[in-house]
């Protein structure tokens, strides 16, 4: 698709923020819509047609993390980038568990935010390609619609679930180191003290490993994770 026939939508408070990136796109060739609250960003995100949407989180009425939840349940595929001066890990990961595919926070550098707008555009495009699944015994992975399904059960995952699963059947019989998850997925570097990952992993071997005779998900003690059929 032509960038030209791409339309963003920004959700942004701050007037000189929503301007610059409102200018930078559009001399970048993208069609640009701008909302100055969560409320009028909800009401444009569900009506509109658009192929990406931008969020900052501190919005007057409803909240990037709130908004970004709301347009998820009617649209799991949009790319949404969240951009936005929170930076702790905590506020990373909520934004992820909010439905984000990015997360830049500011103060940031324009080519920086265009490499991570044309990364999300290509992989939602990639996305329409002709079918793509991975089975891993009587694990389905469709890759296209990230419907998961275990013995024609489907799965619920939330986005950041799914892709660490995404990741680990890529990776299928490979040991994957917690360092490596952490950079991979969450794009971000955690201390050797903290148990995110671990807890990532227990949440996924609820809901693909529980009430299964054969368990896909294992631990190599002091090594990491791999995804394989054999225990």
């Amino acid at each position: 698709m032509e960038l030209s026939k791409i339309h963003i939508l920004i959700v942004e408070d701050e007037p000189k923020v929503a301007d610059f990136l409102q200018r930078g796109l559009v001399e970048n060739d993208y069609l640009v819509d701008v909302a100055f609250d969560g409320q009028i960003g909800k009401s444009m995100a569900l009506t509109g047609s658009y192929h990406l949407i931008i969020l900052d989180i501190n919005l007057p009425h409803i909240n990037g993390f709130e908004l970004c939840q709301i347009i998820r349940k009617q649209n799991d595929k949009i790319p949404i980038l969240m951009l936005t001066a929170l930076g702790t890990v905590e506020d990373k990961l909520t934004g992820f568990e909010s439905g984000a595919d990015d997360y830049l926070q500011k103060p940031f550098e324009f080519r920086e935010l265009l490499v991570r707008i044309k990364a999300l555009l290509k992989r939602t495009f990639k996305s329409e390609s002709p079918e793509r699944i991975i089975r891993i015994s009587d694990l389905e992975i469709d890759q296209n619609s990230k419907i998961v399904k275990r013995s024609g059960k489907k799965i619920d995952l939330t986005a950041k679930e799914y892709t660490l699963l995404e990741y680990l059947a890529k990776n299928k019989g490979r040991v994957i180191s917690r360092i490596d998850i952490a950079e991979k997925i969450w794009d971000l570097t955690f201390d050797t003290g903290t148990n995110v990952i671990d807890v990532y992993i227990n949440f996924l071997r609820k809901k693909i490993d529980r009430g299964f005779d054969t368990k896909l998900i294992h631990t190599q003690i002091g090594m990491g994770y791999v995804l394989r059929e054999e225990d």
